[in-house]
């Protein structure tokens, strides 16, 4: 059993929909899961605008209404916000590099660091310190986020949530047999419905 998720680490509602992901892969113990970064913001190096701060932060209060999860919102007045999450993308593909299984590690050490200690992923530094969290060296992760291998995977996922018409974050789809793709959800849902959709697609 295959599933395809496309997300970005820096997605608050990604982050929301972690937890129902977890309840619903829970039923199925043997899938195998392919995490692929949708990149949600290009690279760059501005400062985000005062009103697109006001905007995401307001967000983050409605995730927190809607799902099970709780955001620091001290973030906000520690850091310099960037609108740019492909590097926290490259990152997670570095880790799995490193190993297949770091995938979902890394952005849960992300978005740990990011919505509960308040720590900016769109620096380098913090995506290290994310990285040592999950028992990858340092060196071997900056070296591998650097390579050119990296970033063509970074761009191979960017191919497919194309490919598969992915507007928004988060979207998870049932791959069957034949390869081909069913969305579960495009956008946050409970487990609940998750199940009731892989179930009318599993019976079909």
């Amino acid at each position: 059993m295959r599933f395809l998720y496309v997300m970005d680490p820096m997605c608050g509602w990604c982050y929301g929909f972690q937890p129902e992901l977890e309840q619903f892969l829970r039923k199925y113990p043997s899938a195998h899961v392919d995490w692929i970064m949708g990149g949600l913001a290009p690279d760059t190096n501005q400062p985000m605008p005062e009103e697109l701060r006001q905007t995401i932060s307001a967000y983050w209060h409605q995730i927190e209404s809607k799902t099970q999860v709780s955001f620091n919102h001290d973030y906000w007045q520690l850091n310099t916000p960037y609108r740019a999450t492909y590097l926290a993308c490259r990152a997670v593909i570095a880790a799995q590099r490193i190993s297949k299984s770091n995938a979902q590690k890394m952005v849960k050490a992300i978005q740990s660091a990011y919505y509960q200690h308040a720590k900016n992923p769109s620096l380098k530094e913090t995506l290290i310190e994310c990285a040592n969290s999950i028992e990858i060296s340092g060196d071997d992760f900056v070296k591998t986020l650097n390579a050119q291998e990296t970033e063509a995977l970074f761009q191979q996922h960017l191919g497919i949530a194309q490919q598969l018409r992915v507007s928004g974050f988060p979207a998870l789809f049932y791959i069957d047999k034949k390869n081909q793709a069913y969305p579960l959800t495009l956008g946050f849902c409970k487990a609940e419905v998750l199940m009731q959709r892989f179930n009318d697609i599993d019976m079909s």
